[in-house]
């Protein structure tokens, strides 16, 4: 069987950890069938070169789940990338970490009623809803 690819948007300042914990939670603890893939970027690279990596990656997927911190409002990678899903119609949403929630700053693109609380029941019915939104209906 072949799970659902999800590409993981997230603040690599402040919310790398709490990547790792979301991508090892997903193996092991979450209903809904689905893998994630590490495919950030390992090294420095000119924006013209990470931004075409990030593409060739993201049209890879069947979603994008950016990870929401606290210190969302200064990830200016997290707005391309969201901007970049949306481009290749790859369906995204939200899940809040790092003590973010309702009140915190959302990066431009991602809508609040798209945007979750890290709660598996919850992420599972999303990720059923973008099996059939955008590139994947």
């Amino acid at each position: 069987m072949v799970y659902p690819r999800a590409f993981l948007s997230f603040d690599f300042d402040h919310n790398e950890l709490h990547k790792k914990l979301f991508a090892g939670q997903a193996v092991s603890d979450s209903p809904a069938p689905f893998t994630v893939e590490d495919w950030s970027s390992k090294t420095t690279l000119p924006q013209s070169q990470w931004e075409a990596l990030i593409k060739k990656k993201m049209a890879h997927t069947h979603m994008c789940i950016v990870l929401v911190g606290r210190h969302m409002a200064t990830a200016t990678g997290v707005v391309k990338e969201i901007a970049m899903a949306k481009e290749l119609l790859v369906p995204v949403f939200g899940v809040y970490v790092d003590d973010a929630g309702i009140t915190s700053a959302l990066p431009v693109g991602l809508q609040r009623n798209r945007t979750m609380a890290w709660r598996w029941d919850l992420i599972a019915a999303a990720v059923q809803q973008m099996m059939g939104e955008g590139k994947n209906a």
